[in-house]
């Protein structure tokens, strides 16, 4: 049995530089890896590739589950494995769960089946899955170019963040098709996705025009979820009288490497 701990990132900035033919965006961005974790557990099994999951979703829509079957193809014999997945990330939150997840497995049962893909193989195989699972096989924070899949390696950052997740799920998908759609993309430096993300709904827009500028919101990804640097527990105390009762929030610190590329 073998325990993974799976983590998520931030968007430092997304910048959207333009959309490509293949139907990808090309951006630039930077990632920051934080320490809120989805747990994975790995266990010999017979019976083919199994997952217990407690997120509301079929078992062969789950990124884990894909990534398991796709790993499975690049070798020469029929494997088995059990997996159990506990969510801690929350899902369409901007955090990069998801992709986290399918790059934990893709790595664990690389070692656990022997095919002995290298890093570099492993991540051009990740990109099958989602344009952000080639960033978390790397495992080190990074500068981010291309669909994703371009990445130069960056030192951590040094603050503490507060997560502030306002309970809502965004399809990347569809902010990206929002994105397409809109006349006037936002043309923040923080994130392209401003506009789109203020327009959600009420509460997300008054919240953000409210205190974007004092406190420095960011957004993540595609979002839902924003970001706040942090200095003192005094500051901290601020920030979160302000948030809305109804809304969640993670205070994290940033990582320098994903705890899998320590441990394998």
């Amino acid at each position: 049995m073998i325990k993974v701990k799976s983590p998520a990132k931030i968007n430092l900035y997304l910048n959207i530089i333009s959309k490509l033919e293949s139907g990808y965006h090309e951006i630039d961005s930077a990632f920051q890896l934080i320490d809120i974790y989805d747990d994975l557990i790995f266990e010999k099994s017979s019976g083919g590739i199994q997952l217990d999951c407690d997120l509301d979703i079929e078992t062969h829509e789950n990124i884990v589950y894909k990534a398991a079957l796709l790993l499975n193809e690049q070798s020469n014999k029929d494997n088995s494995i059990r997996i159990k997945l506990h969510k801690n990330i929350p899902t369409g939150s901007g955090l990069g769960g998801g992709s986290s997840n399918a790059a934990s497995t893709l790595v664990t049962l690389n070692k656990l089946w022997d095919i002995n893909l290298n890093k570099s193989e492993l991540m051009v195989l990740g990109t099958k899955l989602g344009a952000d699972v080639p960033f978390f096989i790397n495992g080190n924070n990074a500068y981010v170019s291309g669909i994703g899949e371009k990445l130069i390696n960056k030192k951590m950052e040094t603050a503490n963040y507060l997560i502030i997740y306002p309970n809502i799920h965004c399809s990347s998908a569809e902010m990206y098709r929002k994105f397409d759609l809109e006349n006037t993309p936002s043309k923040d430096e923080q994130n392209s996705f401003w506009n789109i993300y203020k327009s959600l709904n009420k509460e997300i827009y008054e919240f953000v025009n409210e205190f974007k500028d004092d406190l420095n919101i960011c957004l993540s990804g595609s979002g839902s979820s924003m970001f706040v640097r942090y200095k003192s527990q005094e500051e901290l105390d601020k920030i979160l009288k302000i948030i809305p009762f109804n809304w969640r929030f993670f205070l994290t610190k940033p990582l320098q490497y994903a705890p899998l590329t320590m441990k394998l």
